[in-house]
């Protein structure tokens, strides 16, 4: 899909949902189903958020190191790309968010990875409208999250290895609950400290019950094609992606793998003609 299409898409659902949905949590949830299939560039600079653009990312996300973007560079990136835009806050951070709602952003990322500014309770997502992106690194944890409020859950490790054991920690708990009987899921519940209610919601879909995206250490198009096999809806890609010489080519690369991760052929032609060192 193209930007152009793309960007329609989301302002048309956007539209529509504020106008008829009377539940703001489904609305967030489809919101977030919008970015599904797609790939999540971490940016920190214009240029940067120009450049994943222009390659076909479905959203950008602007990064800090350690705490929430200043604002002044989240606009100046609204002002220069025409695609959703997401923020990162510290966990518990409600103010950060309330900042980053009233500056415009498309999601919130309560990013674990920052220092955290509240190491007891997670923003109460429900109080916001723009749609929450929480991470977990299990299926538990990702439940909580849920619970609270958000509309995307991110598996997150803090190398593509530990990525690839969270994911499949997730998928793997997902089908075991899926062939339990229904008198196991509430000890089920207990067991990975999740609400009973999402456990069960998640029993009936056979996965999560919103958009599930991996990030971590994703900076190849064999990496983005193997976190889409293994069960995700989509990936964020690091920022160290910026860090080569054919990072548009890369980006766009990677932007491809994960909309054809299954085509093995495709995803060797774009190793060969989309980045320097991609494997």
């Amino acid at each position: 899909m193209s930007t152009n299409s793309t960007l329609t898409l989301y302002t048309t659902t956007v539209s529509n949902l504020t106008k008829t949905d009377p539940n703001p949590f489904s609305t967030k949830v489809k919101l977030a189903q919008q970015l599904t299939g797609g790939a999540i560039i971490h940016v920190t600079t214009v240029d940067q958020a120009k450049i994943a653009e222009s390659a076909g990312a479905s959203c950008i996300t602007v990064s800090d190191p350690s705490r929430m973007p200043d604002p002044s560079l989240i606009k100046q990136i609204q002002a220069s790309v025409p695609i959703p835009v997401m923020a990162k806050a510290r966990v518990g951070h409600f103010v950060e968010a309330q900042i980053l709602e009233a500056v415009g952003v498309d999601y919130i990322d309560e990013n674990e990875l920052l220092e955290a500014a509240d190491v007891s309770n997670h923003i109460n997502k429900h109080n916001f409208r723009v749609p929450f992106v929480c991470g977990c690194s299990n299926l538990g944890e990702g439940l909580m999250r849920v619970r609270e409020g958000a509309a995307m859950i991110r598996t997150q490790g803090n190398t593509f290895v530990n990525t690839v054991r969270n994911v499949r920690n997730v998928m793997g708990k997902i089908r075991v609950l899926s062939n339990m009987d229904e008198d196991e899921v509430f000890n089920f519940a207990k067991e990975i400290c999740a609400p009973y209610d999402v456990v069960a919601q998640v029993k009936q879909l056979g996965r999560l019950p919103v958009v599930h995206f991996a990030s971590g250490g994703i900076v190849t198009v064999a990496d983005a094609a193997m976190m889409m096999q293994l069960g995700c809806d989509g990936v964020f890609v690091d920022s160290d992606v910026f860090e080569y010489s054919d990072a548009y080519e890369r980006v766009r690369a990677i932007v491809q793998a994960v909309r054809n991760y299954n085509d093995v052929d495709m995803l060797t032609g774009l190793n060969l003609r989309g980045a320097e060192g991609s494997y």
